[in-house]
């Protein structure tokens, strides 16, 4: 029997979106939008204050001056940059709970990686491909919560090789792809997230598989159990890039990554 709804149910601390990313979420679906909204949230949140002039002065951006001012910052930056730390950062908290830092550390990994490789393929949004890396295993934060000792065998059962869905389901009787598939719907995220988070183990049955290819290409490169094996080649070749490249496209991935963890711990 699947047990979806009954795990979903059963954690109380997830069942709403942190309030600082529904105030974020609302303000850029406004047409007359302005930064002065989105940056009011983080001007009034110290700790975001602080992430953002770490971050904007740090290597990840690489602007040539140093940048003290909090709205000069949030402008060099622009409206989905800034959306997408926010919900970044308010995520931490419960995706860490949840994980033990590593699983908001892979997200992080995952959104960087989709954003550098959207950047250079153009195959979609920068910044849409940032979120999309980011929110990709939300339904872990479910199982984990629900029995974190059980969990545990299920990542021990993945760095043996076995695959991650046929170890949730075999402990959960569910797993995170249909639990994330719950909370974006609860969530009333976007098509686009809410697929990416369905369909990154399975791309080819989603209705928008470029996004879902591409998620699913970082999650695998960034392991830290790396199999160039399980890449999936014909994708990588309609990116216009080399098979043999891809161990080099790690490491820049990883090193870019964990400037991006590093300031916004």
């Amino acid at each position: 029997m699947d047990k979806t709804i009954e795990l979903v149910n059963g954690v109380k601390d997830i069942h709403a979106m942190p309030s600082v990313i529904v105030k974020a979420l609302n303000i850029m679906k406004k047409p007359t939008a302005s930064m002065k909204e989105l940056g009011d949230i983080v001007m009034y949140d110290q700790s975001l204050t602080i992430k953002f002039l770490a971050l904007v002065n740090s290597a990840y951006y690489g602007f040539s001056q140093q940048i003290s001012s909090i709205s000069i910052a949030l402008s060099l930056l622009g409206m989905t940059k800034v959306k997408n730390i926010i919900v970044a950062v308010a995520m931490k908290p419960m995706m860490s709970n949840a994980g033990d830092k590593e699983l908001w550390k892979h997200s992080m990994r995952v959104a960087s990686g989709c954003e550098y490789l959207a950047s250079l393929t153009k195959v979609m949004d920068a910044d849409e491909a940032f979120i999309s890396g980011f929110v990709h295993d939300v339904g872990k934060m479910v199982l984990h919560m629900t029995n974190e000792k059980m969990y545990a065998k299920v990542v021990a059962m993945a760095d043996e090789g076995v695959d991650i869905i046929t170890a949730e389901r075999k402990y959960f009787d569910s797993d995170h792809v249909k639990t994330g598939s719950l909370l974006a719907k609860r969530w009333q995220l976007p098509i686009l997230l809410a697929n990416v988070i369905s369909y990154h183990h399975a791309p080819s049955l989603s209705s928008i598989p470029v996004p879902c290819n591409l998620i699913c290409l970082v999650d695998k490169l960034v392991q830290t159990h790396y199999n160039p094996d399980s890449i999936d080649k014909d994708f990588v070749k309609t990116l216009g890039i080399d098979f043999e490249d891809l161990e080099e496209l790690r490491k820049i991935v990883l090193q870019k990554a964990e400037v991006l963890i590093n300031e916004l711990s």
